[in-house]
């Protein structure tokens, strides 16, 4: 793609596009495809002008290579575009808003007065029939006062007013539509271009690669404890599914060859080979916008109050009309009161503010699942964090393979890969590494594995009983033994390390040590909980207390718990609830996922196990913990927010019915002045809550 700068700064350039005609769909096209990548922070297309705005890290040599090497006819690339675009729906909007406003001034300037008479009434109709309609149904709500209102002004002969007050609704009502539409939408798309990635079996061997770029017949890989990325049939292997996301039932179900499989279920066992029924990004966004539209039914308790505060407020306006009648006898005063509501703005502002939230946390990487969890966040006091590959690193690195039983340490960490190559945990992941890293082959050699939750792993190696895990499933589950002689050597292994034991036949056959780095910015992350509210900080482990302890001291939380099972932190998490504490889970392996559900807000880490995630109510990136503090901080200002829409509804809209009753206002005055008011807190609910985004 040629482009043409026209200026830039530090960070930032402006350029445009040459010898290409910008349309909206090329600008989404582009748009997504720079706003997924790396080292872009910010791309905004101008399809008007066919400019580029980009906001970049790193080099500007880099960035401008990236918009050299795009190329508009790259099919591939299609996939990244949502089939709602933003685009179009503020280009439907605009034509709709410019259509009403010049049938508005040409039926003013050009229609004579009986004619436009009769139009108004007959547009009149369909306002009238909503309002008899609710009363039918037994409802008193707004479009109740709407008719009523109407009705009153053409009774009087008052066409003018009644046609002002039905623009004014429809313009409202079109304002209101796009601004919902425009909230759903940017949601979806912030989500969308969070890409996964899944294995894929080639010729070659298995290649990593984005969900988007599968298609229909390839052949894709899914091992126990990740999700299974989209609808497929099992070609090879058994499974047991986790299918509760999509069926409610809490049993895992078997998948066998010719099984079909659906996208989002978790393998919580086995692993299986899958081919592809339909192409990686078809209907990716429709499915994000499903589950966002489930997730409205996960309104917060602020939301509800909004929604039954709004019903309960429109008696309260048709009896004030009726008192203003009856002591003025004056029809203007009593239908200026009728042109003001509180259900408008109540019922648009407060979920758009939570929408807004919601994608203000999609262009942080965090996806939250429902209204209820921000609020459930705001009120939270108390974080229970996983150690590790949460408040250490999740990469940690074997530092030291310790062999007993005459073993050689190539041998101790071949077999160790071998068995954990299976397992996406990040202590799994730093054993298959290391043996990659000193070349060790570990072709299959084992049978049927087991994986125990939280303890380890057991398998049979040429009819030898072999299992990996903790100390406590070595020793005390499995009753392995350490060989006669070695427990010096055992005891002077070191403690600041993770340490896996390997046996076979009950017997020690070697100790793998390894580092798990304190995250460089956890301490002060907890420092920032602690300033937004959260009294107490928890650490719970299944490792050793010794380790667990030593990382507790440097980053600084309240308790500490060694040893622990999955039971044990999902009973801890229960425990705290019932003594009135409002609590935050945080992990990413499979067994924090009780503890995730058991929590009122279950946070997991997206580069752990699937099955965490499909329970967690919120997801954050692993980049960094900072993400917890911009969570929380988004979190208590929405709930200032949500205050202070409160504040200003009720007082300008009691102002707008207290100066119509007094004479002050007429009709379509308040009629307008109660819509701007509606448009503009509305527009203000979808502003950003944070005023600076973090880099990344």
């Amino acid at each position: 793609m040629k482009c043409t700068i026209l200026h830039e700064g530090k960070g930032r350039m402006r350029v445009h596009v040459c010898a290409v005609r910008m349309t909206l769909h090329r600008a989404d096209v582009l748009e997504a495809y720079l706003n997924g990548q790396d080292n872009i922070q910010k791309a905004t297309v101008y399809e008007r002008t066919g400019d580029v705005v980009l906001t970049y890290r790193g080099s500007r040599k880099d960035a401008a290579a990236l918009l050299a090497a795009y190329r508009f006819d790259n099919e591939e690339l299609e996939v990244l575009v949502t089939s709602h675009d933003s685009r179009k729906i503020n280009q439907e909007y605009q034509e709709k808003m410019v259509s009403l406003v010049a049938g508005r001034v040409f039926r003013n300037v050009f229609l004579p007065a009986p004619i436009a008479a009769a139009y108004t009434v007959w547009r009149s109709i369909a306002f009238v029939w909503k309002g008899v309609r609710c009363l039918l149904h037994r409802k008193l709500e707004v479009e109740v006062l709407d008719a009523l209102s109407i009705t009153a002004s053409l009774l009087r002969g008052d066409y003018s007013t009644a046609g002002s007050v039905m623009f004014l609704l429809t313009v409202g009502s079109l304002l209101e539509e796009w601004t919902r539409k425009k909230s759903l939408d940017d949601l979806a798309r912030s989500m969308a271009l969070n890409v996964d990635k899944v294995w894929v079996r080639t010729p070659q061997g298995e290649v990593l690669v984005p969900l988007t770029r599968v298609h229909a017949g390839d052949e894709v890989v899914v091992r126990s404890g990740n999700m299974i990325p989209l609808d497929g049939m099992v070609l090879e292997g058994e499974a047991m599914v986790n299918q509760a996301a999509l069926t409610g039932e809490s049993m895992p179900v078997r998948k066998t060859i010719g099984a079909t499989v659906y996208a989002g279920t978790v393998v919580e066992e086995g692993e299986c080979v899958l081919v592809a029924k339909a192409e990686g990004g078809a209907n990716r966004y429709d499915k994000i916008v499903a589950m966002i539209e489930e997730s409205e039914k996960l309104k917060s308790g602020t939301e509800n109050r909004a929604l039954q505060l709004a019903d309960r407020l429109v008696p309260w306006c048709l009896a004030g009309t009726v008192a203003t009648y009856a002591f003025t006898r004056n029809v203007t005063r009593a239908i200026s009161i009728l042109m003001v509501d509180f259900s408008c703005a109540l019922k648009l502002s407060m979920p758009l503010a939570v929408l807004s939230a919601m994608r203000e946390c999609g262009e942080y990487h965090i996806t939250v699942k429902g209204g209820k969890y921000l609020e459930a966040l705001a009120k939270a006091d108390t974080i229970v964090f996983d150690k590790t590959g949460t408040l250490t690193r999740a990469t940690p690195q074997v530092v030291q393979v310790v062999p007993f039983s005459g073993c050689e340490e190539q041998e101790v960490l071949q077999l160790a890969a071998c068995l954990e190559e299976h397992f996406p945990h990040s202590m799994a992941n730093a054993v298959v590494r290391a043996a990659r890293e000193r070349g060790i082959s570990h072709e299959e050699m084992h049978s049927e594995v087991e994986y125990i939750v939280a303890h380890g792993i057991a398998s049979r190696v040429g009819g030898t009983r072999v299992v990996i895990g903790s100390a406590h499933f070595i020793f005390e589950d499995e009753g392995c033994t350490i060989p006669a002689g070695e427990q010096a050597k055992f005891d002077a292994l070191d403690p600041q390390y993770s340490h896996l034991y390997l046996a076979a036949s009950g017997v020690l056959a070697g100790v793998i040590c390894i580092a798990d780095p304190l995250r460089p910015e956890a301490a002060q992350v907890l420092h920032k909980l602690r300033k937004l509210g959260i009294a107490q900080t928890v650490m719970m482990t299944g490792d050793s207390d010794r380790t667990a302890r030593a990382i507790a001291a440097q980053v600084g939380v309240d308790r500490c718990f060694a040893e622990v099972l999955p039971e044990d932190k999902a009973a801890f998490v229960r425990d705290a609830k019932a003594e009135g504490h409002t609590v935050v889970m945080i992990g990413d392996g499979i067994n924090d996922s009780p503890a995730l559900s058991a929590a009122d807000i279950g946070i997991a880490i997206h580069s752990g196990a699937a099955i965490a995630r499909e329970i967690a109510d919120v997801t954050i990136r692993a980049d960094s913990l900072e993400e917890l503090v911009t969570l929380k901080a988004i979190a208590n200002a929405l709930q200032k927010r949500v205050g202070s829409n409160y504040r200003f509804v009720l007082s300008f809209n009691s102002a707008l019915i207290l100066l119509g009753a007094l004479g002050i206002l007429p009709p379509a005055t308040s009629a307008m002045l109660h819509n701007l008011s509606t448009l503009g807190i509305s527009l203000r609910s979808m502003t950003d809550l944070l005023e600076q985004k973090n880099e990344g």
